[in-house]
């Protein structure tokens, strides 16, 4: 017999091999592929070859698939809408190194993994269940939507920040389990998992599994086997967590659902907030998006009824929102006669948290000590020779560090042009805001979250653990604190450099500047105190600051829709992005255009294309980047021109890491 194999490559057409024994869809194999042997998947068996030289499988790996068939049907859709290559989708869905061999021990996965990730020995640095509180009408009417859901539904739930969606995700996964049926809760990061993780593991003690990139390949295996063979109905993870091989699926949860790292940026680009609504609508189960600040694509979905809309318009025990005020520094400026990283107001806000034992937390979007080095003479800076960013400079480590492809290179004293002394380090990052707390704060306890200090998930549960027991006083942190977490000593919340996100290339700018806003003030007066916010802007005036004042996150669907819908961009229209990739500048422009003259030659008059042209990083890892941008009123047509476009690309053998279409881009970087 004959079967169809999807390779694990960049390639959206399959390949015909002899097998010598019936095998299912979804079986791996190892096949012979251009002189070396590759991975694959079985999607299909044909009883006549196609006239052409057949070549046997090399070895079967799985003789009956990992996979359970719906989610094989969901790699197909992913596949077809975000068109990758479904070998590439099909290996995504299964954790690194699982064999059939582990089935073949009895389906038994290893202990669950909640003691190895409490990370602190006994209960210090561990959040605490939060009790069964009696639930607001909001909650109760919440729970009471998700309850009655029948077949598939989506509903989006809207709760203010300190609302208790956690609280209903808990009742609703409760009720589910009740009627043996399994739930999944998606998170956006991995730093949000250990409390979620300790709350559904206290509340469902051993039925819980954990699903992300920071544990090791053996755990990976072994919770994805005790999800497997049922001993897990309750599973949180990342992005990848929308694969778990749940049986019997009642409910999945998109906790922070507007975060953008549910999309994936390598192949295959899939965005987990979509597929997660897929994959409920292949198990006929309630899929639940929430977030105090919705995505503007699934409010619109929601206002058009495609979506249910339930709001949590309250946070619980009657706590008022924060207390939001707006710093003009252009005033700081001018009082200091210098620019200023702190203004009085924040500082004084402090001051007075640290002599009342409260607790504060500082945000600011950018890691490292200085943004970039400066000659003031000759205006040089120090720059990535791999990439079209300059150096940030790390002062724990004396490293000028590239934080695309990790270049690393020795700050000089004097600069290479002109041979100046007169270095300047320009802009801060936590870092250096770290250093500056502890200079004017010295006894205070400063800690810090961003990517240079939590490289692992221990580290995670150090910091955030102590902070939360009442040993840091101070949290300086990148978005990496903005969300999800729970601290109810903090009353105050300040926000460094809030102006930087609006000036990036992205028609999105305004939608993350408020998103971040509004969900790092909402960690502030979680408890029993009242909480402040203090937002330092350049330009205070902006509608994103000012509707940042109220957290109301309508009216600011309702500005920024005049804008989207005057420019032909989502939630409005359908968006693919095309980016094309050379090491040679020469050919990717001219690839770009030939891109760019196809798509003109086969678009509709519905479609318009933006570009080519650089991207705003133009260059990565020595790679230089051309990008264009396709809208188009019908989603429908714009899949038929990607895939024409992606037909092409292959037929003239250019290369599917040469050509990246990524179908609802969520960065036009």
């Amino acid at each position: 017999m004959y079967v169809d194999v999807a390779v694990c490559l960049p390639l959206s057409r399959t390949f015909v091999y002899k097998a010598e024994e019936q095998l299912e869809s979804g079986s791996r194999v190892l096949v012979p592929f251009r002189k070396r042997e590759i991975e694959g998947f079985v999607i299909g068996s044909r009883n006549e070859a196609p006239d052409i030289e057949i070549h046997p499988i090399t070895r079967v790996i799985d003789s009956s698939p990992l996979l359970r068939p719906e989610i094989f049907e969901l790699c197909r859709w992913i596949s077809k809408y975000y068109v990758s290559p479904l070998g590439e989708v099909l290996k995504a869905a299964l954790p690194p190194g699982i064999s059939a061999r582990h089935i073949g021990r009895g389906g038994q996965g290893g202990r669950p993994l909640v003691p190895l990730h409490s990370g602190v020995q006994g209960t210090r640095g561990r959040p605490p269940c939060p009790p069964r509180p009696v639930l607001t009408s909001d909650q109760s009417r919440a729970l009471d939507a998700i309850r009655t859901v029948t077949g598939f539904q989506t509903i989006l739930l809207h709760g203010v920040t300190g609302s208790g969606k956690t609280e209903v995700y808990m009742r609703a996964a409760e009720d589910f389990l009740a009627a043996d049926k399994s739930t999944l809760i998606l998170v956006p990061e991995i730093g949000l998992t250990p409390q979620l993780t300790e709350w559904f593991s206290d509340r469902f003690p051993g039925k819980t599994a954990i699903l992300h990139s920071s544990l090791t390949k053996r755990q990976r295996i072994d919770e994805w086997l005790r999800i497997y063979a049922g001993e897990a109905p309750i599973v949180i993870g990342t992005r990848s967590a929308v694969f778990a091989p749940l049986e019997n699926l009642g409910l999945i949860v998109v906790d922070e659902e507007h975060e953008t790292s549910y999309k994936q940026e390598e192949i295959p680009r899939y965005h987990a907030r979509d597929t997660a609504v897929m994959r409920a609508k292949l198990a006929q189960a309630a899929a639940v998006l929430g977030s105090a600040t919705p995505s503007m694509e699934s409010f619109h979905n929601a206002e058009s009824d495609k979506y249910r809309h339930v709001a949590l318009t309250t946070r619980v025990e009657d706590r008022a929102l924060p207390n939001v005020e707006i710093i003009n520094m252009r005033e700081e400026y001018a009082a200091a006669g210098k620019q200023v990283i702190f203004s009085q107001r924040l500082l004084q806000g402090l001051a007075a948290r640290l002599e009342r034992r409260e607790q504060a937390m500082i945000l600011l979007n950018r890691r490292g000590y200085a943004a970039f080095l400066l000659c003031r003479r000759c205006g040089f800076t120090f720059q990535c020779s791999s990439c079209s960013v300059a150096l940030t400079y790390h002062r724990t480590i004396d490293k000028l560090l590239c934080h695309y492809c990790g270049l690393a290179r020795r700050p000089q004293a004097r600069c290479p042009e002109c041979d100046s002394e007169y270095i300047h380090y320009v802009g801060e990052g936590t870092e250096r805001l770290e250093a500056e707390l502890m200079k004017i704060y010295p006894d205070a306890r400063i800690g810090r979250v961003d990517r240079d200090t939590m490289r692992h998930m221990r580290d995670f549960e150090r910091v955030l653990g102590g902070f939360r027991n009442g040993d840091i006083d101070i949290l300086v942190g990148t978005q990496m604190i903005a969300k999800g977490h729970d601290f109810p000593r903090v009353t105050l919340v300040g926000v460094i450099g809030a102006d930087a996100p609006l000036a990036m290339p992205d028609f999105r700018a305004a939608e993350r500047t408020f998103q971040l806003l509004t969900q790092v003030a909402g960690r502030s007066g979680r408890g029993r105190e009242p909480g402040e916010v203090v937002i330092q802007s350049y330009f205070p005036d902006h509608y994103t600051f000012q509707l940042a004042v109220t957290q109301r996150f309508e009216d600011f669907y309702a500005r920024e829709s005049r804008y989207r819908k005057g420019m032909f961009y989502p939630p409005f229209t359908a968006l693919a992005g095309i980016m094309v990739t050379d090491r040679d500048p020469a050919r990717a422009a001219a690839l770009a255009r030939e891109v760019g003259e196809f798509l003109d030659s086969v678009r509709s008059k519905t479609v318009r294309i933006l570009g080519p042209a650089p991207a705003p990083l133009e260059r990565i890892k020595k790679v230089h980047r051309h990008q264009l941008l396709i809208k188009s009123a019908s989603r429908a047509t714009l899949h038929h021109m990607l895939e024409k476009l992606q037909a092409y690309v292959e037929e003239k053998k250019i290369g599917g890491t040469r050509v990246i279409i990524d179908v609802d881009p969520v960065s036009l970087l």
